[in-house]
C-alpha cells in the first residue's frame, strides 16, 4: 500500500494518540492485576499472557487477511488491552483454549468482521467472555480458595496447558465466589444473613479487587480516557434497581453498596462500559448507558441463570447505544 505524507499545517494534530490512550489504560490496570495476583496466585499472570498473546495473534491474522498494514494497528495496543480485560475476568486455572476461542470471537468476529477498531458495535472483550462463559461454564467456575493460590508454577502449567488435576483435586482447592454462594443460598432458601455467618463466605478478595479497579478507574477518568457519566450512571442504576429489591428482601440480597464491590462491577463500570466505540457518545446518553448497565447487572444477578451479569448487561446496552445517541443529541441551533 502506497502512503502519502501530509503537511502539518493547517491540520490539527490530536493531543494524544490511540497508542498513548490505550497504554495509560493498561497502566491503570496494574493495581488490579497486582491485587488479583496477590489473592489468586501467579496463574493470573499466565492467563494475562495467554489472552494478550492470543488476541494479538488473531489481530495480526485478521489484518493480514484483510490486506491491511499490520504494523501500525498492532502498535495501537487495542488488542492487548482487550486481552488483559478479558483475562482479568477468568479464574487462574482456566484452560489455555479458553483464551484462544475468546480471541477468535472478540477480535476476529466482534472487531474485524465489522471493520476493525472504531467500527465495532459490541465491546470485543465482553463478546469473547460471553462466548466462553456459555461454552465452558464449568471450567470458568473454579476459583482457588485462599489457601490454594500458592500452587507452584509447574503444577499451574500442567493444569492450564495439559488439563491435569492437582494432587489434592479441584474440589479440595476450589472455592465458590461470593456471587456463586449468594445464588446457591437463594436457591436453597437460606437468607443472606445466614450465608454471611458461614465460614465459606469470604468477600475480602472481591472487595480488594473492586477497590483496585475503582482506583485505576478514577485515574483514567482524571486523564479523560473515560467519561465520568458512565460509572456514575452505573452507580445510579445499581441503587435505583437494587435498592428497592434490597428493601423488599433485606434478608436475601446484599445492599447496593455491597453489590458494587462484588464480582466485576467496578471493572465493568470504569474499564468496559466506558468504551467510546461501543457505548453512547452524548453526555446524557452515556449517563443512561451506565444506568442501564447497572440496572441490568442487578436484574441478571437476581433473576438470571448466571450469578454475574456485567458482560451481558454491557452487550445489551451496546445494542441500545445508537438509540440513546439519537434520543439525547443536542438541538441544532435554529431548528
Amino acid at each position: 500500500m502506497k502512503t502519502f505524507s501530509t503537511a502539518p499545517a493547517p491540520h490539527w494534530q490530536p493531543a494524544r494518540s490511540v497508542q498513548q490512550v490505550m497504554g495509560e489504560v493498561c497502566l491503570a490496570l496494574i493495581p488490579l492485576l497486582a491485587v488479583q495476583t496477590w489473592f489468586y496466585g501467579v496463574g493470573v499472570l499466565i492467563q494475562v499472557a495467554l489472552a494478550t498473546g492470543s488476541f494479538w495473534l488473531v489481530e495480526y491474522l485478521a489484518l493480514t487477511l484483510r490486506g491491511r498494514p499490520s504494523a501500525a494497528f498492532l502498535r495501537d495496543l487495542s488488542a492487548p488491552l482487550a486481552g488483559i480485560l478479558f483475562a482479568l475476568c477468568l479464574p487462574p486455572w482456566a484452560p489455555w483454549y479458553v483464551s484462544v476461542v475468546a480471541a477468535f470471537f472478540a477480535i476476529g468476529v466482534a472487531k474485524h468482521l465489522f471493520g476493525g477498531l472504531g467500527y465495532n458495535p459490541f465491546n470485543p472483550a465482553m463478546v469473547g467472555y460471553a462466548v466462553v462463559l456459555i461454552s465452558f461454564s464449568a471450567a470458568l467456575a473454579r476459583y482457588p480458595a485462599s489457601d490454594a493460590a500458592g500452587l507452584d508454577l509447574l503444577t499451574l502449567c500442567k493444569v492450564i496447558f495439559l488439563g491435569a488435576e492437582p494432587k489434592a483435586g479441584f474440589d479440595a482447592l476450589s472455592a465458590a465466589t461470593p456471587l456463586d454462594l449468594i445464588d446457591q443460598a437463594k436457591r436453597a432458601g437460606l437468607s443472606y444473613a445466614e450465608l454471611k455467618l458461614d465460614a465459606s463466605y469470604d468477600a475480602q478478595a472481591p472487595f480488594a479487587i473492586a477497590l483496585a479497579a475503582l482506583l485505576g478507574g478514577l485515574f483514567i477518568v482524571w486523564r479523560r480516557h473515560a467519561a465520568w457519566q458512565v460509572p456514575v450512571g452505573v452507580v445510579l442504576g445499581v441503587v435505583a434497581f437494587g435498592g428497592p429489591l434490597w428493601l423488599w428482601l433485606p434478608d436475601q440480597l446484599p445492599s447496593p453498596i455491597e453489590q458494587m464491590f462484588l464480582g466485576s462491577l467496578m471493572l465493568g463500570a470504569f474499564f468496559i462500559a466506558t468504551d467510546p466505540v461501543s457505548g453512547a457518545a452524548t453526555p446524557r446518553g452515556r449517563l443512561l448507558f451506565g444506568f442501564g448497565v447497572g440496572a441490568l447487572t442487578i436484574a441478571i444477578r437476581q433473576f438470571g441463570a448466571y450469578p454475574e451479569g456485567v458482560a451481558f448487561a454491557v452487550l445489551l446496552m451496546n445494542t441500545a447505544a445508537p438509540l440513546l445517541d439519537r434520543l439525547t443529541q443536542s438541538r441544532v441551533f435554529g431548528r
